[in-house]
């Protein structure tokens, strides 16, 4: 199988460089791409002593663009399966053989991470029922696909997926575009429990009007 990492990043010189490692040292046969979103701090330097492949955003444009742009370049390259994975060090690369088996099995065309599967999730209750919680309601009227979480960045979608799935979203309402393919296209999709690590980085309230504010924008154009 020919697995193709790709990690958005924008200002991530503090984490992307202990991600791409996780990485390496949990699936070393995969190919790591980071798609860096034009970002201002060390993030290109420590990257590129990290013998992975690099793509460059010219201007900022956002996590949806750069993953679309990832998954171009992984198309071009006769990827199997693309994996996303944020650049931020909040998910464990661990996670990554458990998400992709299913299309290894040939049960699933999509596997979206989830950590609301497990009983044992450590999801701050603020963002648990003020962020996430409505996010799921508006997902569902956005999608019309009930899931468990909407917004884990964590996802593997096979070559044929990725071949459907054209992320028009340059920013966050991505996750609720991608959600909305796999629905209008009939994908196969399941969803995978993973561990999420909390930082300082997460959504807010007001990021998740921003993501509503996208998706009503674009169905009105």
């Amino acid at each position: 199988m020919n697995i193709f990492i790709i990690i958005p990043a924008f200002n991530e010189e503090k984490n992307i460089g202990a991600v791409i490692n996780d990485i390496r040292n949990k699936i070393p046969n995969s190919n790591i791409i980071v798609v860096d979103d034009c970002s201002n701090d060390n993030t290109v330097h420590i990257v590129e002593n990290q013998n992975v492949i690099i793509l460059k955003h010219i201007i900022n444009r956002g996590q949806g663009a750069a993953l679309q742009t990832g998954n171009e370049y992984a198309i071009q390259k006769n990827a199997d399966i693309i994996v996303h994975f944020d650049g931020d060090g909040q998910h464990l690369a661990k996670d990554i053989k458990k998400i992709i088996q299913p299309i290894i099995d040939d049960t699933a065309d999509v596997v979206l991470g989830s950590r609301f599967l497990s009983v044992k999730n450590r999801v701050p209750m603020t963002k648990k029922f003020f962020i996430l919680k409505p996010a799921l309601f508006f997902n569902f009227i956005f999608t019309g696909l009930r899931l468990s979480d909407v917004h884990n960045g964590l996802r593997a979608m096979s070559r044929k997926a990725a071949l459907k799935i054209k992320i028009m979203q340059d920013k966050m309402a991505h996750n609720t575009e991608i959600i909305s393919e796999i629905k209008r296209k009939r994908l196969r999709h399941k969803e995978i429990s993973v561990d999420i690590v909390y930082n300082e980085y997460g959504q807010n309230f007001f990021d998740g009007l921003k993501i509503i504010k996208d998706l009503i924008f674009k169905k009105i154009l």
